[in-house]
C-alpha cells in the first residue's frame, strides 16, 4: 500500500477549478490569471508537483506573450521564457526515471512516458543549438499543456479515468540469448575473449538498461509517473520497482535454454556436487555476479522466483481454481528441469550466503518455503518431493541445528516398501492376543491385603477382567475419564 503524500490543495475540487480555469477557454485571459495566482499561492505554501510547476511556467510564458504590446517587443524574452518552461518540463519528467547503472537516452524514456518525441528534439535544440522560433515554441507550449491535461489533471481529478497505456516493455530474452552465444564462444576458446569482450560488455550494459526500462514500466504500472512533490516512501517505491524489474528478468532466466539447458543430456552432472554443470556456470556466473553487485536484492529475488517455480504445481487446488486446462493436464512437468533449478538454488545459497543480509538469509528463506510442502500429512507425490528434499539437505548441510530440524521433513519423502499380508502375520497376532489376555489387569482395592492378592486363581482373574461395579467401601472418588485409578485419586 502506498503511503499518503502531501498535496497543495485542500480537496480535489480546488484542483478541478484550476483545471477549468486553464483549459475551459483558451481566450479567457482573466481565468488564466486566476490559475496563475492560485498556483503561485500553492507554491508559496508548499512544494508543487512537477506537473503543476511546469503548468505554471507555461502559463506565465503564455500570459507574457498575450500582454506584449508589439510583435518585436520582448521577442527574445518570450522565446527564452517558452524555451525554459519546456526544457524544465521535459527534464523534470525524464530525470527521475534515469535510474540504473548505465544512462539511457532521453528519447527512450520519453517514449515510455508517451511524451511526443518532437518535444524532446525541441528541448535539445533549445539547450544546445539556436533557440527555436516563437511560433514553434507556442505550438510546443500548447502541446505540453494538452499532454499534462491527459496525463496529470484528468487522472488526478478522476482516478477512475483510464490512463494512457505506456509503450510495451521490450523482451529481455533476445539479450540473454545474445549473451549466451557470446559467452559460449569465449568459454570454448579463450583466445577469442579479447575479440568478443567489447560485445559482451555491450550486451551486459543493454541488460542493465532493460532493468532501468522495466523500472519505468513498473512506475507507470502503479500510476506514479513522478508527480509526487515529497519523498515520503520514495525508498519503498524504488525497492518495489527494482524488485518488479528483477522478477521479470529472473523469469526470463528460468526459461529453458537460459540457465537451464534445452538438452536433457547437458543437464546431467555429478549427483554428489548438486551444482550446475561447469559449462553452464562458466556462461552465466559472470552475469549473475554482476547483477548481484549492482542490485543487492537480486540474490533474494533469484532464489524466490526459482522456489516459486518449483512449488507452483504443488499447491493444492482451491474451489475457485477447479477448472482444469485440458492442454496442460496431459503434459507432465519435466523432473530434470526441477532438478537443475534445485542445483541453481544450492549454488546461490553457497555463493551469496556471506553477502546476504541477516534479515534476508537465503538458507532460511529456502527452508521456510519448502517446510510446508514436506511436512508430514501434506499431499503430494513423493517423486515430486525428491528434488525438494535434496535441496533441503544441501541447504542445511553444515549446520547441526538445521539438520536436526529437517530430519523429520526428509523422512517423509523416503519411499518405504509396501508390506504384504503373510500367513505368519495371523499367528503372530494370535500370540500377541494371548499375551494380553494373560496379563493381570485387575484393579487392586484398598481393603484387600497382599496375601489375598497372591492367592487369586486364574479363574478369578479371568472373571474380573473388564468393567466392575465398585462397592461402597471401594474408596472411589470422581476422576476425569482416562485417569488410571490406583486406590486414591
Amino acid at each position: 500500500m502506498r503511503l499518503p503524500r502531501r498535496v497543495p490543495w485542500a480537496h480535489v475540487g480546488e484542483l478541478e477549478q484550476v483545471c477549468s480555469w486553464i483549459f475551459m477557454d483558451e481566450a479567457d485571459l482573466e481565468a488564466k490569471t486566476f490559475a496563475i495566482n492560485r498556483l503561485s499561492a500553492w507554491k508559496a505554501a508548499t512544494a508543487l508537483p512537477h506537473a503543476l510547476e511546469s503548468t505554471l511556467a507555461i502559463l506565465v510564458a503564455r500570459s507574457l506573450d498575450a500582454t506584449s504590446q508589439t510583435a518585436t517587443q520582448g521577442a527574445l524574452v518570450l522565446r527564452q521564457t517558452y524555451a525554459a518552461a519546456i526544457i524544465r518540463m521535459v527534464n523534470g519528467l525524464v530525470d527521475p526515471l534515469q535510474v540504473g547503472v548505465y544512462a539511457r537516452s532521453i528519447a527512450s524514456i520519453a517514449a515510455q512516458l508517451g511524451l511526443p518525441s518532437w518535444l524532446v528534439e525541441l528541448r535539445h535544440a533549445a539547450t544546445h543549438e539556436d533557440l527555436p522560433s516563437l511560433e514553434l515554441l507556442r505550438e510546443a507550449a500548447h502541446e505540453s499543456l494538452s499532454w499534462l491535461l491527459n496525463n496529470y489533471f484528468l487522472p488526478t481529478i478522476n482516478p477512475a479515468t483510464s490512463v494512457p497505456t505506456p509503450a510495451p516493455l521490450r523482451p529481455v530474452a533476445p539479450l540473454l540469448h545474445s549473451y549466451k552465444l557470446l559467452m559460449k564462444i569465449v568459454t570454448r576458446d579463450a583466445s577469442m575473449r579479447k575479440q568478443h569482450q567489447p560485445e559482451i560488455d555491450a550486451v551486459v550494459r543493454n541488460i542493465e538498461r532493460w532493468i532501468a526500462e522495466a523500472k519505468v514500466s513498473a512506475d507507470l504500472t502503479i500510476a506514479t509517473i513522478g508527480w509526487a512533490s515529497d519523498d515520503n516512501g520514495s525508498n519503498d517505491q524504488s525497492d518495489l520497482k527494482e524488485k518488479w524489474a528483477l522478477e521479470n528478468l529472473c523469469d526470463a532466466l528460468l526459461d529453458k535454454g537460459a540457465i537451464v539447458p534445452l538438452s536433457k543430456k547437458k543437464r546431467r552432472t555429478q549427483a554428489e556436487s548438486l551444482l550446475p554443470t561447469n559449462a553452464c556456470l562458466a556462461v552465466w556466473v559472470p552475469l549473475l555476479q554482476q547483477l548481484q553487485s549492482h542490485h543487492p536484492n537480486f540474490s533474494s529475488v533469484f532464489t524466490t522466483r526459482i522456489m516459486n517455480s518449483l512449488l507452483e504445481d504443488r499447491v493444492e487446488p482451491t474451489f475457485e481454481a477447479s477448472v482444469i486446462d485440458i492442454e496442460s493436464a496431459g503434459s507432465e512437468r519435466d523432473p530434470t528441469y526441477d532438478e537443475y533449478l534445485v542445483r541453481w538454488v544450492v549454488w546461490a545459497t553457497r555463493t551469496w550466503k556471506d553477502s546476504a543480509d541477516n534479515e534476508n538469509d537465503l538458507c532460511k528463506d529456502v527452508i521456510l518455503q519448502i517446510a510446508p510442502v514436506l511436512a508430514p500429512g501434506s499431499s503430494g507425490s513423493v517423486q515430486k518431493m525428491k528434488p525438494l528434499a535434496a535441496l533441503l539437505q544441501a541447504v542445511a548441510s553444515g549446520s547441526k541445528d538445521l539438520e536436526n530440524a529437517i530430519e523429520l521433513l526428509v523422512a517423509n519423502t523416503i519411499v518405504r516398501p509396501a508390506q504384504r499380508w503373510q500367513t505368519d502375520d495371523l499367528s503372530e497376532m494370535d500370540e500377541r492376543l494371548r499375551i494380553l489376555i494373560s496379563l493381570d489387569v485387575t484393579m487392586t482395592h484398598a481393603d484387600s491385603g497382599s496375601a489375598s492378592k497372591n492367592t487369586e486363581t486364574p479363574e478369578q482373574v479371568s472373571q474380573e477382567i473388564g468393567w466392575t461395579l465398585l462397592g461402597a467401601r471401594s474408596n472411589w472418588k470422581p476422576c476425569p475419564i482416562g485417569v488410571y485409578y490406583a486406590g486414591s485419586c
